[in-house]
């Protein structure tokens, strides 16, 4: 089991809190995460994700998604259990919440559930003020199109 400390990286940066606690969530040992129901993550272009869960046995109505804090939380929860007699059951239909934690400025878009599989599309949609933006470079001692002047010592 190994531990960090994020001690120094608290002194030397600052705003980066976010990163230093997913790290510390992903490095941790919680052997209770769960596997139910399998999933996938996949990145469909430059800025657009799809995930992908499997949700055999669950209707429309049964499912739920919401956006919660920048998470995103699917749950699943059967609404009537019939009382039949199975010999093998290997369906799984229990209930279940999964949560995926989303970075800043993905929003979903939308969501389908199609042959047992449940589809969330994510797109990543930067604001404008925190685009990268080029600024120009001028000849001669102006700041903000206005010259400088000089001041004579005399």
């Amino acid at each position: 089991m190994r531990n960090f400390d994020f001690a120094p990286l608290y002194r030397a940066t600052v705003g980066f809190d976010q990163i230093a606690d997913m790290m510390d969530r992903v490095l941790s040992n919680d052997v209770s995460q769960p596997t139910y129901p399998p999933y996938n993550i996949e990145k469909t272009d430059q800025d657009t994700y799809r995930i992908t869960i499997a949700v055999a046995g669950f209707s429309e109505d049964e499912l739920g998604i919401e956006v919660k804090e920048n998470a995103l939380v699917v749950t699943a929860r059967k609404a009537n259990e019939d009382n039949r007699t199975y010999l093998h059951r290997g369906i799984a239909t229990r209930a279940f919440e999964r949560r995926f934690h989303l970075a800043d400025h993905v929003k979903v878009t939308g969501a389908s559930h199609a042959d047992g599989m449940l589809h969330i599309d994510l797109v990543r949609e930067v604001p404008e003020a925190l685009k990268p933006r080029r600024i120009e470079i001028t000849k001669g001692d102006t700041v903000q199109g206005k010259a400088i002047e000089a001041k004579e010592t005399a």
